[in-house]
Order: C-alpha cells, then structure tokens, then sequence
C-alpha cells in the first residue's frame, strides 16, 4: 500500500482503493475513466454523493472528463513512471480550465523530487512510491521559499506579489 500524504499530513488509514473495470462497485471506490464513461448516466448518484472517485491514467486527458470532473470528491492522476510529465498537465488543466475542486490525488511511480511541482499544479494529495522516506517527503514540499512563476494556488506571478 502506497503512503499517503494529503493536505500536507500524513495519512495512515484511507478508505479510498482502485477498482478494477470488471469488479463490483464499493464504496469509496476509484474507478477508471472507461468505466465511467461507459457507465455515466448509472454512476452519477455515486460520484455526486462521494462514493466513488475516478482515475485518469497518463493517455488520458482532462479535457476527456471535462467538466464532469465536478461531479466527483476524488480524481486519481497516475503516474505510470518517473519521468512521465503528463499528469502535471492534467492536474493544471482540472483545476484552471474545469474548475475542479476537489481531492486531487498523484498515484504510481511518485517520488519525493515531485512532490514540490506537484503541489504547484494543483495536486493535495499524494500516494507515495514505498521506498520513500515520509520525512523527507514532508520537507519536500518546503524546498523553495518563493517561485517566479504563478501557479494553481497563487496566479500572481512574483513581480505582482510584492
């Protein structure tokens, strides 16, 4: 079981498990993007009660959900490896461009050095590769004092900050 930080603590019980597109529907489940698509109309009491969250793997895109990202409490963006930045994008794009205002959780190969840019496009929550050290990963998250450039969780860039 992956380690989870979110919100900035760490979690050590979370409801919240992948579901396989074949398996039963449970609560607190995280189901694919196919399957909701395919199922949309039946799962929408689901998504809009917050009994199930979606997972959007790296082929898939945001703009492939849209603004039925609205509909649910937790969207998974996996990170399949390392050095695959698509989830970056996705996660900018959710929260910017669809206006996605919930849990925004990074799954898969995530590691300790994203966790800082992570954050930045608008990710709260990350389950962390086991091999991670959570200390570290906490201080992560401070590693820069200011940034140029704005992000999800503040626009202005530094100049209109002062």
């Amino acid at each position: 079981m992956a380690q989870l930080i979110k919100q900035g603590q760490l979690v050590s019980n979370d409801e919240w498990h992948l579901i396989e597109d074949d398996a039963i529907i449970a609560d607190y489940g995280i189901i694919s993007l196919k399957r909701w698509q395919e199922n949309a109309a039946a799962l929408l009491p689901l998504a809009q009660a917050g009994k199930i969250g979606l997972l959007l793997n790296s082929d898939e895109t945001a703009d492939q959900i849209g603004d039925d990202c609205r509909q649910f409490v937790l969207i998974a963006v996996n990170f399949p490896k390392f050095s695959d930045g698509r989830g970056y994008s996705t996660a900018r794009l959710l929260r910017e461009r669809h206006g996605f205002k919930g849990e925004l959780r990074s799954v898969g190969d995530v590691l300790i050095d994203q966790l800082f840019f992570m954050n930045r496009c608008g990710f709260n929550s990350f389950a962390l590769r086991d091999d991670q050290d959570l200390n570290d990963a906490l201080a992560a998250f401070a590693t820069f004092t200011v940034s140029y450039q704005n992000d999800v969780n503040d626009p202005r860039p530094l100049f209109r900050r002062r």
